[in-house]
């Protein structure tokens, strides 16, 4: 009977195994996209001021006309740990935002206005039936948390180093590469375009990004590589806009813990020399 038992055990852990080896060797069939470096990893990394702009003015000028980041608020731009646009750009931003905010009237009918700073960035279609409608049953994902809901496997060993690292930048290193991941010269449904890294290498969405088409005022490269890094990194921050404050809190909660455990060993020292010295 404890045979019996005990070759049961090990069937299943072999079982196991071969499961958790074919989940990796699945998934590197998936091109993993390349790594980038950063501003913002680790635990004491920062976004880029300049590259949030940048990465909104890409957004605005490329992606708006068919994505919407609807969980940010025209507001979020000008405050600390974001792109930090200064108030008066941002009321300017919002006035003159190529989409207007729908709403009910006060006839009870539905009207449009222009957005104002305390107004969610409004996308470019109404619902999404009619986003559905615009591009053949498909609406374009809201990508307001995309820079978190997209990620890739690195397998074993690799994602533990990726634990020790602290490294959380999986979803934008996706955006990115996904951006400048089309190829042509491939053989894919009509309608559809090659992407390397995309889940089947068949996307709908065409290649949007082109060099020169974004004009950058501060002298940065206006190639689609850099207009990828940017927006991706714009992504990350609207996905995750209290990063920075989330990290400040985190240093100051693990020094807390440093100190406290410094005082803690020292009362324990003084408290048990008494007992000791009676031992």
């Amino acid at each position: 009977m404890k045979s019996t038992s005990l070759r049961l055990a090990v069937a299943a852990g072999l079982l196991g195994l071969g499961l958790g080896l074919a989940a990796p060797a699945s998934a590197a069939e998936q091109e993993n996209p390349p790594r980038s470096s950063w501003s913002f990893s680790g635990p004491f990394g920062l976004f880029d001021r300049a590259q949030l702009q940048r990465g909104f003015q890409v957004y605005k000028e490329v992606c708006a006309a068919c994505h919407a980041i609807g969980q940010v608020s025209f507001r979020n731009l000008s405050q600390p740990g974001g792109p930090e646009f200064p108030a008066n750009q941002v009321a300017a931003i919002a006035a003159d935002w190529m989409h207007k905010v729908r709403e009910i009237g006060d006839d009870g009918q539905p009207a449009e206005r222009a957005p104002r700073a305390s107004d969610r960035i409004p996308g470019p279609f109404a619902n999404i039936k009619a986003a559905e409608a615009a591009h053949n049953g498909k609406a374009p994902p809201d990508l307001s948390l995309m820079a978190k809901a997209r990620s890739y496997e690195r397998g074993f060993p690799w994602f533990l180093v990726d634990i020790f690292n602290m490294y959380q930048e999986h979803g934008v290193d996706y955006i990115k590469a996904f951006l400048t991941g089309y190829e042509t010269g491939h053989d894919v449904p009509a309608g559809l375009n090659y992407n390397r890294y995309f889940p089947g290498n068949a996307v709908a969405m065409p290649n949007i990004l082109q060099d020169g088409q974004v004009t950058y005022s501060d002298g940065s490269p206006q190639t689609a590589q850099q207009y990828a890094t940017d927006v991706a990194a714009f992504l990350m921050w609207t996905a995750e806009p209290a990063m920075e404050q989330r990290k400040r809190i985190g240093f100051q909660v693990l020094l807390f813990l440093v100190v406290l455990s410094i005082l803690l060993y020292f009362t324990k020292k003084r408290v048990w020399s008494k007992v000791e010295g009676h031992a």
